[in-house]
């Protein structure tokens, strides 16, 4: 080896530190290995269990571990090279270190809360369980929000920064940022309140009266709220907006409501009891129709042109399609029962009633009419 060194110019061969670093450096990649094939077994294990959390552990797990094992060898081998050789350099090693380790250690963190929310959620999908994805997605999103922020104060207290000075400065400078930013200050707390309160989850269809804003939640973020309209174009509401305008959640309404007015003929007045006694007990009768919410139907009013009863009442269904087809077989259903009284359905008409002057003179009835 000596000879070696000599022949390519290469000193450092003969150093008496180099097997330990080899060693030491073929140790790392054994564990590594090692821990590779243990976590794929404990994986296939965990895989078995209903539980969730278990195999998010396993999953965040693997890069994490790689890198603080690579760091923490590798610091153990410059300390050896450090020992023999003296360099400065080498003086930031141990912080560098710890470092990297916090580092993997938020890391982790993050990994294990993306991976179990992930697998809440898909739990649930597939054994039909009820779980609210905006506090699955609103608990990830702080989660992940306060290692960030631990990790990097810890990391500041590593450099030798003072954490306590750090936090003063930033209340200071947090009035002063409050100012620049309150718009965005007040979108995160009204994206807060939308998370703690919940009016809406993603994929409800909501609507504001206030404002020309209606479609489906497809996203809710700490900065605004994504809703498709119905025609298909994004609409993109600031947070803060939503903590001061009504705010409409059809998706959780319990029925919907078919109210009608219909007209028949004068001629049929002495039909109309009859016919609203009929249409009454039809959609009584009715399988769609819930009777246990309110139900009318009464004639209301002498209009110009016809005699108007109304029907108003709740269907069983929400959906908006399926609704429209049990409205247009209530209204074919109460369009046969006209029918079957002999009574017409009216519509706009105007009589011109002409007085007979038969026995007026033709002078006369020229005056008349011109008159």
């Amino acid at each position: 080896m000596k000879d070696l060194a000599l022949q390519f110019d290469l000193p450092f061969l003969t150093a008496s530190w180099l097997p330990q670093v080899l060693l030491l450096i073929t140790a790392i990649v054994v564990l590594n290995i090692g821990a590779y094939f243990l976590l794929r077994q404990i994986e296939k294990i965990a895989a078995r269990t209903p539980s969730v959390w278990d195999d998010a552990l396993i999953k965040a797990m693997r890069k994490p571990l790689t890198l603080i094992l690579w760091v923490t060898g590798a610091s153990f081998a410059i300390e050896i090279v450090h020992t023999h050789l003296n360099a400065p350099v080498f003086g930031f090693v141990i912080t560098t270190r710890d470092m990297l380790v916090i580092a993997a250690l938020a890391w982790f963190l993050l990994r294990l809360i993306g991976e179990a929310s992930r697998n809440i959620l898909i739990c649930a999908e597939t054994s039909g369980e009820a779980v609210d994805r905006t506090t699955v997605d609103a608990l990830s999103k702080l989660g992940r929000f306060t290692v960030i922020i631990v990790g990097a104060l810890i990391i500041l207290q590593t450099l030798g920064f003072s954490v306590s000075g750090v936090l003063a400065f930033g209340g200071i400078g947090g009035i002063a940022v409050g100012f620049a930013a309150k718009d965005m200050l007040a979108n995160f707390f009204g994206g807060l309140t939308i998370y703690l309160d919940r009016p809406f989850t993603v994929g409800e269809w909501i609507r504001s009266p206030d404002h020309e804003i209606e479609g489906t939640v497809e996203y809710i973020g700490w900065r605004h709220t994504r809703v498709r309209a119905f025609n298909k174009n994004p609409i993109y509401v600031p947070n803060a907006l939503f903590t001061t305008i009504v705010v409409e959640n059809p998706t959780r309404m319990t029925n919907r409501r078919l109210k009608e007015t219909i007209g028949i003929r004068y001629a049929d007045l002495d039909k109309m009891a009859a016919i609203v006694t009929d249409v009454k007990a039809m959609l009584e009768g009715h399988p769609e129709i819930d009777t246990d919410a309110t139900l009318i139907v009464n004639f209301t009013a002498f209009s110009d042109s016809s005699l108007d009863f109304f029907i108003y009442t709740f269907t069983r269904t929400v959906e908006w399609v399926y609704y429209h087809a049990v409205k247009q077989d209530v209204l074919l259903k109460i369009a046969a029962i006209i029918d079957a009284h002999g009574a017409e359905i009216a519509f706009p008409t105007r009589s011109v009633h002409i007085e007979s002057m038969a026995n007026e003179t033709p002078d006369t009835q020229t005056r008349t009419l011109n008159a």
